[in-house]
């Protein structure tokens, strides 16, 4: 039975096997490079908390439409590049492996030829030209076309995101609710207009983390982001208080990291990836576009959810807006660490999948989202004991603090719900299964939009977290419904 799945080999869920280790390869860098963007916007978060409520709610009106702009370019873009790089590497791979068999089988058929005519003191030293064929390759950039293809579509994105968050700032803020006479308004437009700036080196640079998983190598974009945050924590305090620019000063100090980091992972991208095509045929646009929307109708629409909860808490007042700016960060970052077993069972499973190896993708499967459980029960724990004790560090207002207090019981109750959410995502885009991917989570958000506006109304910042609960175990639902169900590309788990 397809169910069966996800008890398959539970006992040996922390086998050190080839499988185990190649996941936590993949996984735990991946992780890490994940988080670290988050908890950077969490130190943001903290310095600017010490500034006042005000500028708190502020920036987390900004930051938050910032994300959800970014999220609408960068999901669909990842993880597409992800899943075609992998294909693309392993089918290159297999044939460059057939080529050199072949020229190998050549040299040894022409080696037997010349020991036949020739003697063998004169004939000994032949065969070192045959091992040159095989170790030349090793020296050699890979040809992966939609790599570049990646790189182009991210410039793009991020001028386009750049040029539409400058220009609309001030109309966006009134839609989230910030209108002209709030206190908010001028310290929000001006955070919101000097990060946009960050938007293509932010684009780029997740472009090419994409290439960089597609490879499986999850340590280069990882050190890349800490060096980019790391630089974002030093120039904070030095922006913000040493030159007194307040919120600008902590917008300032974010492009800089980025621009950083999109420098780095192009420096390295250069020494792997051959990044000029032949042609322009080659960069293969129509799988971007063709996969891309699917993805961007399914971004879109969680997008919507995670807006309209922000902006509903922004209609509740500058206090409630900066409470749930903290427990949405925390939320966010936290969860976030599942997306490093995302990128492994995607990056795994589109391998698998290029080859028909179905046993791994069903053993892949299985050890992936028994993984997720395993770390959502962890992060819930660790969360439950730890954030009482922690939301101190954001703010210093007694009623900020109270409301951050209402919203701690959600934010550590939901933690395994969202991690396997978010590693089903992973699943499924391994599998190709963007289509599904989609038109699923179009539903979902239907229902979990419908709950924010009555529970909103009704509970106040309590319902708005009772409806994101709802909006998240709707999205798990959905993938084991996919999964367990053997449908679609997982048909092979009914044989």
């Amino acid at each position: 039975m397809p169910f069966s799945v996800f008890c398959n080999g539970v006992s040996n869920i922390f086998r050190n096997d080839e499988l185990g280790l190649e996941i936590a390869e993949i996984a735990v860098p991946a992780a890490l490079a994940l988080a670290a963007d988050p908890i950077a916007s969490l130190i943001d978060t903290a310095f600017i908390g010490h500034i006042g409520p005000v500028e708190l709610a502020a920036v987390g009106v900004s930051i938050a439409i910032f994300n959800q702009v970014s999220k609408i370019a960068i999901f669909p873009l990842v993880s597409v590049t992800t899943s075609l790089v992998a294909k693309e590497d392993t089918t290159g791979i297999l044939s460059t492996e057939v080529h050199e068999t072949e020229k190998l089988e050549d040299g040894v058929a022409v080696n037997k030829e010349m020991e036949e005519l020739l003697p063998k003191a004169e004939s000994t030293h032949k065969p070192s030209s045959v091992s040159s064929v095989c170790t030349k390759s090793d020296y050699e950039r890979k040809h992966i076309p939609s790599a570049s293809s990646a790189l182009v579509v991210g410039c793009v994105l991020g001028l386009l995101q750049a040029f539409f968050l400058i220009f609309g700032a001030k109309p966006i803020l009134n839609y989230m609710g910030v209108h002209s006479d709030s206190p908010m308004l001028i310290p929000a437009q001006q955070y919101l207009t000097l990060r946009s700036l960050s938007a293509p080196a932010v684009l780029l640079s997740l472009a090419m983390q994409g290439v960089f998983r597609g490879i499986k190598d999850t340590k280069t974009p990882l050190f890349a982001t800490l060096a980019g945050d790391i630089a974002n924590i030093v120039l904070d305090p030095i922006f913000i208080f040493l030159f007194r620019l307040g919120v600008s000063g902590a917008a300032i100090a974010h492009v800089i990291s980025q621009y950083l980091i999109s420098l780095i992972l192009l420096w390295k991208l250069i020494e792997h990836v051959d990044l000029l095509p032949p042609s322009i045929k080659d960069l293969q646009f129509s799988q971007f576009l063709k996969n891309g929307f699917m993805l961007l109708l399914r971004v879109i629409a969680a997008t919507c959810c995670v807006t309209l909860a922000a902006s509903l808490a922004a209609r509740h007042g500058s206090t409630s807006m900066a409470a749930f700016q903290v427990c949405l960060q925390i939320w966010l970052a936290t969860s976030l660490l599942a997306d490093g077993l995302a990128v492994a069972g995607q990056a795994i499973l589109a391998t698998a999948f290029a080859n028909k190896d179905y046993d791994k993708a069903k053993a892949t499967t299985s050890r992936v989202l028994q993984f997720g459980l395993v770390l959502g029960l962890l992060l819930s724990v660790i969360l439950s004991v730890g954030l009482p004790f922690a939301s101190g560090l954001f703010t210093e207002d007694i009623n900020v603090l109270r409301i951050i207090s209402i919203g701690i019981p959600f934010v550590t109750a939901t933690q395994p719900i969202n991690v396997l959410a978010f590693v089903f995502d992973g699943v499924n885009y391994g599998a190709s299964d963007f289509a599904y991917s989609a038109y699923s989570m179009i539903l979902v958000a239907i229902i979990s939009i419908l709950c924010l506006f009555t529970l909103s109304s009704s509970h106040g910042f309590v319902g708005i977290w009772i409806a994101l609960t709802i909006f998240m175990s709707l999205r798990a639902f959905t993938g084991v419904l996919r999964v367990g169900t053997g449908t679609g590309p997982w048909n092979f788990l009914r044989s």
